[in-house]
């Protein structure tokens, strides 16, 4: 039970007279001897001063309308909210008679409201009077009560008689004082409330269930139902108490003393009129929900108070009419304010629904309030409440000033779990955290569920970190799959290698890629056989793959891992990049050149060895790399893989491998003809005695005419060990060949001269004198002649069918046609010959730069050996002249260079 006079009491309404809008400064007068009135759109009165029969209706604008409703007089009148219904109980003929009309107040019928229904109000057949009415906003019920304790419900339309049916709800001793319908989802409730008791029907059920809640009742017009948010109960007003009802059991009462004279409800404000003395009545408005007196006042002899237009009116029996207008909400508040009574302020915001940004004002206001009171647990969880609203930075400032850490780790919590916290936040509440030592609330902050995670992770782990808390940070890292400040912690940290190389080794193979390439080389100065074994999975294992060649840098300082790794990877593909092969190979050749023990130097060097033939390395990586480390075999096999014969046989010359050079010659000369030249200026240049090798240099450059004998003088007169007697015989067989030479020409020139002189006398015999064609068969088909034939000077003969089937001119003969043509063809040659010597020899002699002359020519292709379709696979005269040529114009180059 509640006290009210424990209740604060304020001025939350305005009490002004209404005034006449027509006269101004005029109070509104209203109809004479009201004796009933009730309010919906408008408000309605009726008047027993004169038992007319009139009904009143007051419009918002206060402008006062009247039609007759009844003969004699109306006593009682229902108007409905929801609807442009009144619905009123009076008497058109003397005695116990009272009639019920329903009006549609937006019909007109002769200039007055349509009367929709009449018919008669009494329980059976006893006349009784009627003392209360009441009507369901649905349209479908309407209760009657009267003073012999009954009820009379009408369901169904309610404006129809056809569509409605009237029975006897109630019966009882006791007058019947209220009526009120309650109305949740589809369940439908009847209060009845008498001057003894109070009942509740369910009319949504058949048989009417009914209830009896309480054994005293309340007087007339001391009853009414709540709205919604008071879940619409029925509220009782006794002379001691005022009780409050559910469809099934009595609920909260208040201690609201004196005898009362009316109860009213109206949007959260309970009113209740009570009598003082003879003439004067309290009217009193309570909050029932915040518990404070919004209003009370003393009034002269009140008729009735009813609510319209969002406020109350008080009806006097003088004829005056009083309005009580509540104050805006901010104008309550800010009297709240004045009284510090903040917690009232914060309840009658949320009752009057004001918005997020208006209830966090107030918290601020309230925690400003405690805040300089010293009460900072209190302020600290107003401030709270403003969370969304208000700046944190106002709240943080506060008590990071006050060096309240208790008070601000609770702000901060708090902001993380509306996520509204930033990477300062964050920051700033984990070092609450570890300067409390507060180990358990710190592990409940960073163990939370994923689902209630409000913080930066990142930031949280770095500043758990930067406060020593690897362990938690740790956590932290690992839980949200930052993978990056996991291994940072363990490898730089806590300096836990191991843990850190498993770590990487589940992980996905993006992130193992890349943590690898960064951690790489400290893993592998700590714990280099795990980190080798991880790596081989990486570059092997996983799809795809990471490239082998871009781990080699972590290898630095352990060659021997690095080694076992590239052998793993070549052998598990042979395709790896050739910068794996290099390194390899770069490898195999340091340790070869490191090792004495013989036996294992020649197994190294065979590992080197077939590296290099296995085609996979870079060939001027793997070159450098051999004469870096004077790998014989190596840059032997390099050079001869790259064709670099003139470099083989320098190599043999630098080692003076005398009997290699003269091999290198025999074995690439073919290939690259000067090598033979290069050899004997080589030998020639040597003091010591190498006559032999002289000697078969010379021997061969003589078998291939490979140098003019003046040429070889020259080269071999720089050596004082050389003899006459070393080129004598190269000399001897060279003269005795070119003395041969010089017969076998002039034989041929006789030979030559001897056919030229006979053809000469056959030109001058066929031009002198007839020729005979004695031919008998025909030198194409060798049948016998036969006319028409054709005969040439040549003494071929043919027939004439056969020449023109196989001639290829009409003034040719066809059998001398091929060996015309290579005698024709050769001699053209010689002419280009001649002349392209004659012509390259002047461009020789006259340029100052005789290389790139050579060069030209040799681009043009004019040294390429020329091959005539005419020579026979035999003749070797035209190549043999071809090479003579070239072989002078380079010696001639040579020297000119």
């Amino acid at each position: 039970m509640a006290v009210f006079l424990q209740w604060r009491k304020f001025l939350f309404f305005d009490k002004d007279l209404v005034k006449d809008p027509v006269e101004n400064g005029k109070d509104f007068a209203l109809p004479g001897g009201i004796s009933a009135c009730d309010s919906g759109r408008e408000l309605s009165l009726t008047s027993l001063l004169h038992m007319d029969g009139k009904i009143w209706l007051l419009t918002r604008s206060l402008q006062l309308t009247s039609f007759q409703a009844y003969k004699l007089r109306v006593t009682h009148l229902y108007q409905l909210k929801q609807h442009s219904i009144l619905v009123s109980v009076g008497q058109d003929e003397h005695g116990i008679n009272p009639l019920v009309k329903v009006w549609n107040l937006d019909k007109r019928d002769s200039g007055n409201p349509l009367c929709t229904r009449i018919f008669p109000a009494i329980p059976g057949t006893r006349p009784t009077e009627v003392s209360c009415l009441s009507v369901h906003e649905n349209l479908n019920f309407m209760a009657i009560g009267f003073t012999d304790g009954s009820v009379v419900l009408t369901k169904g339309d309610i404006t129809r008689d056809r569509h409605s049916k009237t029975l006897t709800l109630h019966e009882g001793t006791s007058p019947v004082t209220g009526l009120a319908f309650r109305q949740v989802a589809k369940v439908t409730h009847l209060f009845v409330a008498t001057l003894e008791k109070v009942h509740c029907y369910t009319l949504s059920i058949k048989e009417y269930p009914k209830v009896e809640l309480d054994t005293h009742g309340c007087a007339l017009r001391c009853s009414s139902l709540s709205d919604p948010s008071q879940d619409s109960q029925f509220i009782v007003a006794g002379d001691e108490c005022v009780y409050m009802y559910q469809p099934d059991e009595r609920g909260p009462c208040f201690a609201f003393d004196g005898h009362k004279l009316l109860a009213h409800w109206h949007r959260g404000y309970l009113t209740i009129g009570r009598k003082t003395h003879s003439r004067w009545q309290l009217l009193t408005v309570y909050d029932l929900d915040n518990k404070f007196i919004a209003y009370s006042g003393s009034f002269d002899d009140v008729i009735d108070v009813v609510a319209e237009w969002g406020s109350f009116y008080i009806l006097t029996r003088d004829g005056k009419m009083l309005v009580l207008q509540e104050k805006d909400t901010q104008t309550k508040l800010e009297m709240l304010f004045k009284k510090n009574l903040f917690v009232m302020a914060i309840n009658l915001a949320k009752s009057q629904h004001l918005d997020s940004d208006g209830l966090s004002e107030i918290f601020r206001q309230y925690g400003d309030h405690l805040y300089f009171k010293g009460d900072h647990d209190g302020a600290i969880q107003q401030y709270i409440r403003t969370i969304g609203k208000l700046e944190p930075s106002y709240v943080i400032r506060k008590f990071l000033d006050a060096q309240r850490i208790h008070n601000l780790t609770a702000y901060l919590q708090a902001l993380h779990r509306q996520s509204l916290a930033n990477a300062d936040h964050t920051t700033l509440l984990l070092n609450c955290y570890t300067k409390l030592k507060d180990s358990s609330k710190l592990e409940e902050f960073i163990k939370s569920s994923e689902s209630e995670v409000h913080f930066d992770v990142e930031i949280a782990i770095k500043v758990l970190r930067q406060a020593g808390y690897h362990s938690h940070a740790v956590f932290l890292a690992e839980k949200h799959m930052h993978h990056e400040w996991y291994l940072k912690i363990q490898l730089e940290d806590l300096k836990n290698y191991q843990e850190g190389l498993r770590y990487i080794g589940r992980l996905p193979f993006e992130q193992a890629e890349s943590n690898m390439k960064r951690y790489g080389k400290t893993l592998m100065h700590h714990v280099p056989e795990g980190t080798t074994l991880l790596l081989k999975g990486l570059c092997t294992n996983y799809h795809p793959s990471a490239n082998s060649e871009e781990f080699i840098p972590i290898f630095a300082n352990n060659p021997r891992e690095l080694k076992a790794f590239l052998e793993h990877m070549i052998e598990v593909d042979p395709c790896s990049s050739q910068g794996v092969y290099d390194t390899l190979l770069e490898l195999r050749l340091q340790d070869w050149a490191h090792e004495q023990d013989t036996e294992r130097k020649t197994v190294l060097q065979g590992e080197a060895v077939s590296l290099l033939r296995s085609d996979n390395t870079v060939f001027d990586k793997a070159l450098v790399l051999c004469q870096m480390h004077n790998f014989k075999e190596g840059i032997l096999y390099l050079y001869e893989k790259g064709k670099l014969y003139q470099q083989i046989m320098h190599y043999h010359m630098q080692n003076e491998e005398y009997g290699k050079v003269v091999e290198a010659c025999k074995r690439y000369g073919n290939q690259e003809g000067c090598l033979w030249e290069q050899a004997l200026g080589y030998f020639a240049r040597k003091e010591e005695d190498c006559k032999a090798y002289i000697s078969e240099v010379l021997q061969h450059i003589d078998q291939n005419n490979l140098m003019p004998p003046l040429l070889v003088v020259q080269t071999l007169a720089h050596n004082s060990t050389a003899t006459l007697s070393v080129i004598k015989d190269y000399l001897i067989n060279k003269l005795q060949r070119e003395s041969q030479q010089i017969e076998d020409d002039e034989r041929k020139i006789r030979q030559y001269r001897e056919e030229t002189a006979h053809l000469r006398s056959e030109i001058q015999e066929l031009k002198t004198s007839a020729k005979i064609f004695q031919k008998t068969k025909c030198n194409m088909c060798n049948s016998p002649l036969e006319l028409p034939s054709v005969h040439f000077l040549c003494s071929h003969s043919f027939h004439q069918h056969c020449f023109e089937s196989y001639a290829e001119s009409e003034a040719e003969c066809p059998t001398c046609t091929p060996e015309n043509r290579k005698v024709m063809d050769m001699l053209r040659a010689q002419d280009q010959k001649r002349d392209l010597h004659d012509h390259f020899n002047r461009q020789l002699h006259s340029s100052n730069d005789g290389f790139s002359v050579v060069a030209d020519y040799f681009g043009r292709g004019v040294f390429n050996k020329l091959t005539l379709v005419t020579d026979p696979p035999s003749s070797k005269t035209a190549g043999s002249l071809e090479v003579n040529l070239q072989r002078e114009l380079l010696i001639h180059t040579k020297r000119n260079c």
